[in-house]
């Protein structure tokens, strides 16, 4: 398991546990041979103080495997909570680097199982190593060997038994294995259902599906139980037949002891000492259903772990960067662009060109699935084109550094996003070090700044998750104020003013002239279009039309087939 290289920083905290752990395995193995010399030299002899003797020595012995137990569990908790902290901040990081293709193949419901349940497992895993997972085979092993070197005879039995044991535990490590990586597998199923139903309760409600959704979350939730009760039921079969075997040896070595103590072939405290090897042999056994369904269920997870790990990023800078190259203009250039989603068929954008200039207005209309909001996310690099080519101020946009893309880009997606806390704080998301006048100015071009001073504490009202405590145009306004506030060199507007009314709407693209930026619209009203410098056709992913509103109505049908829509027949003629 490659996420094991996490541990590396605490390899002095796992050397003191594991040193703390054997010292408490050296007492359990060497009381049984203490107790038999007790028996032996001591009780049967009747010498008290040879009793007392080697009894000292064994609560010394004691005490000092107390202290060294309570002490490994600091160092076992300190590197597994370590660990588990790094590989979440490692998993986060590379999240954040994952493009959209990345987040079609891991869901998000997929990501937040494997950032919490998955590595709590771990965590557990590695706490139980270093406490009493390696300690249990340790304490077989050397049990067995103690009890050889007490009567060899006695112990051969040990010796047949303990390797049919092992290989029967290996199948059923590899077993279990398989099992919990479908357990998790389930559970990613409830999360996804849970998310899809806790994020769109209000239409659940507003369309009485929810006797439709428990029945899916029922669904996905006993598909996870039924799992889990077959993984648990398998590792739960071994702890029986286990300890069979282990009394079944317990009852051989009375039996011959007996046989052996009679003949004077053995001593009654070589007896004692090999029964209390097998019946601590046996207790480890039976915590080994437990033992193994924890290293079962951290194996999967730790596939699971590796895989977000190891996603490879496809969006970065490649080669051709150069760091020279800036977008200091806002010309945009698309070149015979084509565009298809990974694992997807056909394309969404087929053979694109065109060319805007800086600080010009460009509107873009088109159905629904024309391929409108999939050329935005090609300006910012969300994606890659397939084909073509894309220039920013007449250089490739792969030759420009990714970061400095982003950072002169004002992206207002369709689907408005607005984080927990306040509302200054979500502002900031546009620039960090905005001052508070940049915060209001930004506001007022975005023509919310007057309902933010009547929300009950101004610029730091604290907004629920999504800024349900708001409506679609005020999230609208607030989104848009917040890429303004970076003074991009682009502003990328997606149907972002579809809440606002017209009167609000046409303030906005008027304070929106002020800015020294190229900005591109995508909306379904002719009349936000109209005041474009240039308007952009798509239709099922193919550019059918560009020009100016003059130019389009007297030359594009669909165009004009929008505008009577809009407006009517009659008011087209009169245009």
């Amino acid at each position: 398991m490659k996420v094991i290289r996490f541990l590396k920083p605490y390899r002095v905290a796992m050397g003191i546990a594991w040193s703390l752990m054997l010292i408490e395995l050296a007492v359990e193995l060497l009381n049984p041979l203490l107790m038999a010399r007790i028996i032996d030299e001591g009780i049967l002899n009747e010498d008290l103080d040879t009793v007392i003797k080697w009894g000292s020595i064994m609560v010394g012995m004691s005490l000092v495997a107390f202290i060294s137990g309570v002490t490994n569990s600091f160092f076992a908790a300190h590197t597994s909570q370590g660990f588990g902290y790094d590989v979440r901040e490692s998993l986060y990081k590379k999240v954040q680097s994952f493009s959209f293709a990345s987040f079609n193949e891991l869901p998000a419901s997929s990501l937040i199982t494997r950032m919490t349940n998955d590595v709590r497992q771990l965590q557990n895993t590695i706490f139980m190593s270093l406490r009493i997972m390696l300690r249990a085979p340790l304490l077989v092993v050397g049990s067995t060997i103690m009890a050889l070197i007490v009567n060899a005879r006695l112990a051969l039995i040990l010796l047949i038994v303990i390797p049919v044991l092992w290989l029967f535990l290996i199948w059923v490590l590899k077993r279990g294995w398989s099992l919990f990586e479908k357990v998790q597998t389930r559970l990613d199923k409830v999360n996804d259902v849970m998310k899809e139903n806790l994020s769109g309760m209000r239409v659940i409600k507003a369309y009485t599906r929810s006797k439709h959704e428990e029945g899916r979350f029922r669904g996905a939730n006993g598909d996870l139980k039924d799992r889990t009760i077959q993984a648990l039921q398998f590792m739960e079969i071994i702890m029986p037949l286990l300890m069979v075997v282990m009394n079944l040896t317990l009852l051989s070595v009375l039996w011959f002891g007996g046989i052996d103590v009679a003949s004077g072939g053995a001593k009654v405290g070589e007896v004692v000492a090999i029964v209390t090897y097998v019946t601590r042999i046996s207790s480890v056994f039976s915590i080994f259903s437990f033992i193994i369904t924890s290293f079962s269920r951290a194996r999967a997870s730790a596939g699971r772990v590796e895989d977000v790990l190891q996603t490879e990023v496809d969006l970065k800078d490649g080669e051709e960067v150069k760091q020279e190259n800036k977008v200091e203009k806002g010309e945009i250039a698309f070149n015979h662009v084509s565009f298809q989603y990974p694992s997807a068929r056909g394309k969404v954008l087929e053979d694109v060109s065109f060319n805007v200039n800086a600080g010009e207005t460009v509107a873009i209309l088109g159905a629904t699935g024309s391929g409108k909001t999939s050329l935005f996310q090609l300006i910012p690099r969300l994606y890659d084109v397939t084909e073509g080519t894309i220039e920013l101020d007449g250089q490739s946009i792969r030759s420009i550094p990714l970061e400095h893309v982003r950072k002169n880009i004002g992206y207002v997606p369709q689907e408005v996003v607005l984080f927990s806390g306040s509302v200054s704080e979500n502002l900031l998301w546009g620039k960090e070090e905005a001052t508070m006048e940049e915060l209001i100015q930004s506001a007022r071009d975005a023509q919310i700044h007057e309902t933010i001073l009547k929300l009950p504490h101004g610029y730091e009202t604290v907004l629920g998750q999504k800024g349900v405590n708001l409506s679609g145009g005020q999230k609208q306004r607030l989104s848009i104020a917040r890429a303004l506030i970076r003074k991009p060199k682009i502003l990328l507007l997606d149907d972002s003013t579809s809440a606002l009314d017209l009167k609000t709407e046409s303030k906005l693209l008027r304070a929106l002239k002020q800015y020294e930026c190229t900005t591109m619209i995508i909306t379904q009203k002719i009349s936000t279009a109209m005041e474009a410098d240039m308007i952009l056709l798509l239709e099922d992913g193919v550019l059918i039309g560009k020009g100016t509103h003059t130019s389009l109505i007297e030359d594009s049908p669909l165009y004009q087939r929008i505008y009577q829509s809009q407006f009517g027949e009659g008011e087209m003629h009169r245009v």
